[in-house]
């Protein structure tokens, strides 16, 4: 294996050779939150893969993104505590619900902090849709169907219009129909780094009778506040009618919920239930999204229906469907039929004037209703911002110019050409207009100055413009850097909230680790081809510069670094690479480099195994800063990730606390974590996870990389995690050939998504 200049450690005066042999056995790493679970699963494979883990698989990132969802980005860690094996029945099949990840789960009894900023998103999300109402109806996806989907279809819109029950489609009784659980309760615009003001807790009668029913069916009464706040007021009257719906609480399994309704229904309770079957359409669905797909193709959800021992998968499809659970889709159609119908069209049409495809038929897809209305709403808004764009001529370099002439441009290119995305929106200022620059984390705001605002803040309204009655910013140009962390979500609110003719330059490095959240926005964009594309010409300097573009190659090579920028540590099990990585940060790096303990990040491919953030941080408290953790585990001084919401972190530093919470030092100032939330939204921050490093950087950057994370590897973890640094980065290696051959032929997962087909749909129909 080619690598970078080796040694012990930066002021090493000799280098080390390579440990003879494969490193030793260690404690495989938990896929710890979305995005990087979807690293070690094929989009392919995802329905399977979310009917077969359990949350330790793919929980909400924090930090992704929150993903957040991430997730981060607040990016999730899995409970440390044992999970119950499968079909284990009573209190113990479900007693683990009721502790839910322990960064992104709500507290039992009143819902989290990620569910009110959801809640605030989705209230600016409808004053939105009243107003995209008023120019014209929603994007019309899936209007000319055939076969299975046109079936599905047809059924949706039977049940939909009244003419037909749900119960036509099948030969068995009729069950009380599924009702839509209750709109969250609206609630204040959240600050960009304090927690938003709470929904109101649920109502304790409410409470009380769910935790009947729970305690009833052997569940864990503490999970009463979370089915109350998910089901609403009616919650234990649709718990009994169908015990499934537990799935719909976060960190529920599939055999957890067998077990309940099993103790609550007897012998009528079987894998066949129809209940059952639609709420494990919608649970493999969610799952999916914590994989960073907005849909899946049927044949997948079929095939994990079938693992999770459905007799008749395509039945429980069309229930699902019929009962308004999922959404089915065929994108692409409507272009082929209209191709079709064209004056010259190709012989061989059939008797409907459609011509026989040349290539497969669009597949099917099904998804849930959240993510369609965000991609179809993005998909709008994007195409309305590139109609509208202005075609004016500005001088300049070649990305001003592009930007000058068209409502919508795509940029590429590492950390060094994040100014040249800077030197639009001050070309826009110099031209009168009102421009912006936003940005994903505090950590890149700091980079660029206090001009740039972070896209929590700007859509909070806590940073950057005003709003007008509308609900649009007071914008002619917008510039998003870190655009591969936007997901569909997030971009559908921003989008929606730029007015007719705005600029929009979205900005960022492809090659990296994509969003916590469902989506791939900016690689869908990108492959639309609908809008110019500028890629940057100013590379990234130095060795770490010369590495990472390598790695973007897929090479792995060997750079000059005579300022040991660039320093690979080789191990030989986790135990020596948690030695080594604490060495480094304590005592190495600041001696050799003059880089103090804390402008040091360790990055780790997972927050579980023996040298993942959670072991990495424990040895680094010892060393750093031992205490006792009087404060919920944590000592003033302790170096800390905050999860805000999904797909956000914050790292400070704690201050102090008291009776209303954590007070913490971040980047964006005094951040006081309400008390409730501390074990949920906390963890020691001096190593994180590649995902909620993503548009972060510090001067030195320790990346872990034991021998048990081969499977976790691919080529935009290492482009990720090595890019972090600016003036240093060490490597503790303990991989051998697995990093090599990881970055040459390993790319991540690809995401099942619909943005770039209804982006195609919608500009190709306007011409």
């Amino acid at each position: 294996m080619t690598v970078p200049s080796r040694g012990t450690d930066p002021d090493a005066p000799a280098a080390a050779g390579s440990p003879e042999g494969g490193p030793e056995a260690a404690e495989a790493p938990e896929a710890a939150q979305p995005a990087e679970a979807a690293e070690a699963a094929g989009a392919g494979e995802a329905a399977k893969t979310a009917a077969a883990a359990g949350p330790e698989a793919a929980e909400p990132q924090a930090g992704a993104s929150g993903s957040g969802q991430q997730t981060g980005d607040s990016e999730s860690e899995a409970s440390e505590d044992g999970r119950p094996a499968a079909g284990e029945a009573g209190s113990g099949a479900v007693r683990e619900a009721g502790a839910e990840d322990e960064e992104t789960g709500p507290e039992a009894g009143a819902p989290s902090e990620a569910e009110a900023e959801l809640a605030a998103q989705r209230e600016l999300r409808a004053r939105i849709e009243e107003r995209k109402a008023a120019k014209g109806g929603p994007v019309d996806s899936g209007g000319k169907l055939s076969g299975t989907a046109a079936e599905l279809l047809a059924a949706v819109r039977a049940v939909e219009s009244g003419e037909k029950s749900p119960t036509e489609f099948f030969d068995s009784p009729a069950f009380p129909p599924r009702r839509p659980s209750p709109a969250a309760a609206p609630s204040a615009r959240p600050r960009a780094a304090e927690a938003p003001r709470r929904p109101p807790s649920p109502d304790p009668l409410t409470v009380r009778g769910a935790a009947a029913v729970l305690a009833e069916g052997g569940a864990p009464e503490t999970l009463a506040g979370q089915v109350a706040g998910v089901l609403g007021e009616r919650s234990a009257q649709l718990l009994r009618e169908d015990p499934w719906r537990l799935l719909s609480v976060p960190g529920v399994r599939p055999e957890q919920a067998d077990a309940f309704a099993r103790a609550l229904l007897g012998a009528e309770c079987g894998p066949g239930d129809r209940r059952r079957a639609v709420a494990l359409v919608s649970w493999l669905l969610e799952r999916a999204a914590l994989q960073g797909h907005t849909a899946l193709e049927t044949s997948a959800v079929r095939d994990a229906l079938a693992g999770q021992s459905v007799p008749s998968p395509e039945e429980a499809l069309q229930q699902a469907v019929a009962e308004g659970a999922v959404l089915v889709f065929q994108d692409g159609l409507e272009d082929e039929a209209g191709a079709a119908e064209e004056p010259g069209a190709p012989e061989g049409a059939g008797a409907s004037g459609e011509a026989e495809p040349d290539g497969p038929p669009a597949p099917v897809l099904l998804g849930l209703d959240r993510y369609a209305l965000a991609e179809e709403s993005l998909a709008d808004g994007l195409a309305r911002l590139i109609r509208t764009g202005h075609g004016e001529v500005w001088e300049g370099p070649e990305l001003v110019r592009a930007v000058g002439a068209h409502g919508v441009v795509l940029h590429t290119g590492g950390e060094a050409a994040r100014a040249e995305a800077v030197a639009v929106a001050q070309a826009a200022r110099e031209r009168g207009l009102r421009a912006a620059v936003a940005v994903h984390s505090e950590n890149g705001r700091r980079r660029l100055g206090s001009e740039a605002v972070t896209m929590a803040g700007l859509l909070s309204g806590e940073q950057g413009p005003a709003r007008d009655d509308e609900g649009g910013f007071a914008l002619d140009v917008l510039a998003v850097l870190d655009a591969p962390q936007l997901d569909v979500e997030t971009a559908a609110m921003l989008v929606e909230s730029l007015p007719d003719g705005c600029r929009l330059l979205l900005s960022g490095d492809p090659a990296v680790l994509g969003s916590a959240g469902a989506g791939r926005v900016f690689q869908d964009v990108l492959t639309a081809e609908v809008c110019p594309r500028i890629a940057s010409r100013t590379p990234d300097p130095g060795p770490i510069g010369e590495l990472v573009s390598g790695i973007g190659a897929g090479e792995l090579n060997e750079v000059a670094a005579p300022g040991r920028e660039v320093v690979i540590v080789p191990v030989h099990d986790a135990g020596e690479a948690v030695h080594r990585t604490v060495q480094l940060v304590a005592d190495s790096v600041p001696r050799a480099l003059g880089v103090p303990t804390e402008d040091t990040q360790v990055i780790a491919v997972a927050h579980g195994g023996a040298a993942g953030t959670r072991a990495l941080n424990a040895a680094l408290k010892q060393r750093l800063n031992p205490g006792p953790g009087r404060f919920g585990g944590f000592d003033a001084g302790d170096r800390v990730a905050y999860a805000p919401a999904p797909g956000r972190t914050v790292l400070g530093t704690v201050v102090s606390a008291d009776a209303e919470g954590m007070r913490l030092e971040c980047e964006s100032g005094r951040v006081t974590v309400p008390r409730e939330r501390v074990g949920s939204a906390l963890r020691h921050g001096w190593a994180v996870t590649a995902h909620q490093a993503s548009a972060m950087r510090w001067a030195a950057v320790v990346a872990v990389v034991p021998g048990d994370a081969g499977a976790a590897l691919n080529r935009a973890w290492a482009y990720t995690a090595f890019s972090r640094g600016e003036r240093h980065l060490s490597v503790v290696h303990g991989a051998d050939k697995a990093l090599a051959e990881a970055v040459a032929s390993r790319s991540a997962p690809a995401r099942t998504t619909r943005l770039r087909g209804l982006l195609v749909q919608l500009l190709a129909a306007a011409e």
